[in-house]
């Protein structure tokens, strides 16, 4: 089994603090994605940098090898003693899916990893040990595709405590809420942003704690292709289309100069919706065989800018409103957040006049600039990106 993976995170800061005591990475080996969840006592400057510091070894050790019984004993040694408890430490919650589909989790202190597995919660086979003074709770087994894993910190457990609950919103609670969310969402990214603004209303929009939910999901290989721009040479045309049709993802066209070279070579009638969902932008166009074709620089432009907007963290309610829009940039944004773990970019070279003009901003006046800023977007997602140039 080759196993993909959806992973996002969301945070919600306690009340008055700048920083956030949560931290959250996202790293690749060769054979494996760890993600790595720490959440530094206290709030502010000082949880800010103690989860920081454990995330960042954590991260770096299992990066390069080792065990987690190193990876404790650096950060034991490595973290400043608080005076006033006169304990220092950051929780954390480490899992880790080797792309052969075997997992590693490690939790120390923070509230257990919720998994759900074919609809229903999964109870982890769960060993404890001591190391370093610390009870660690870790398992190992072998994951199936579309298994979901929530890791958190203990804010999330802590919503409501006071106000609309008096105990919190207990582990179980949880649980059984993010099972009836994982029914109706695709994405990481819409899990992640459900349970957090649940905790946040919990809150009354008030967080008493530093909140966070990751959640990550394993799933097949999910590619998108995309053709945008003409080739360099017209003799290219049908050696591009031949290549684009021929990979074995979703098939996107941006640019109209595209979509005619496309419906030229295969001879598919190209229909242009007249339903102008958003003045801003050109309407979509239908063809056989594809499934979606919009518009070129303008397009891709605003899909890149909702891709660095979720990149940076922003999964509100907002957020997913516009990405739901029926807009080409929207639609084009969309697959690619949220239905791809692998785009080809199939991209011509050849100069559109237009986008020379000076007037134009800088970001729209050349496609291949717009292209590689694409290709490092979606790069920071975590998603493979490979580009062929004609």
């Amino acid at each position: 089994m080759n196993v993909s993976i959806d992973a996002a995170y969301k945070s919600l800061n306690k009340i008055k603090e700048e920083l956030c005591g949560d931290k959250v990475e996202l790293l690749k080996t060769v054979d494996s994605n760890i993600l790595i969840l720490a959440d530094g006592m206290g709030s502010g400057v000082k949880a800010n940098i103690l989860a920081t510091l454990t995330s960042k070894i954590l991260g770096t050790m299992f990066l390069n090898g080792a065990s987690i019984d190193d990876c404790i004993e650096t950060i034991a040694k490595t973290l400043p003693v608080c005076q006033v408890r006169q304990v220092a430490y950051s929780t954390f919650s480490i899992l880790q899916v080797f792309h052969n589909g075997q997992v590693y989790l490690a939790e120390f202190d923070n509230p257990s990893c919720i998994m759900i597995r074919d609809n229903k919660l999964f109870p982890l086979p769960f060993t404890e040990r001591v190391l370093e003074n610390k009870i660690i709770r870790e398992c190992r087994f072998t994951a199936s595709i579309n298994d979901c894993f929530i890791l958190m910190s203990d804010g999330v457990i802590h919503a409501g405590v006071g106000n609309l609950l008096n105990f919190g919103w207990n582990w179980q609670n949880v649980a059984d809420f993010a099972l009836l969310s994982a029914r109706e969402t695709l994405s990481a990214s819409r899990l992640a942003g459900t349970l957090i603004k649940a905790c946040d209303d919990l809150y009354l929009q008030l967080p008493g704690d530093d909140t966070t939910v990751a959640v990550l999901r394993i799933t097949g290989a999910k590619v998108v292709d995309l053709f945008t721009g003409p080739p360099s040479s017209p003799g290219n045309d049908g050696h591009l289309i031949r290549e684009f049709m021929g990979s074995q993802g979703k098939k996107i066209i941006c640019g109209g100069t595209s979509a005619n070279i496309a419906s030229r070579i295969l001879k598919r009638p190209l229909i242009t919706s007249l339903d102008y969902t958003d003045p801003a932008l050109p309407p979509i166009a239908n063809m056989e065989g594809i499934h979606l074709v919009t518009e070129g620089v303008l397009t891709l432009s605003r899909a890149l800018a909702l891709i660095k907007q979720y990149g940076e963290g922003d999964i509100s309610e907002a957020f997913f409103d516009e990405l739901d829009k029926e807009n080409g940039g929207s639609l084009v944004a969309k697959y690619i957040i949220e239905d791809c773990t692998i785009l080809n970019l199939f991209v011509g070279k050849a100069m559109n006049e237009a986008h020379q003009n000076p007037s134009l901003p800088f970001d729209l006046s050349i496609r291949l600039h717009l292209v590689e800023q694409l290709k490092e977007a979606v790069n920071n997602l975590g998603k493979e990106v490979n580009i062929q140039y004609y």
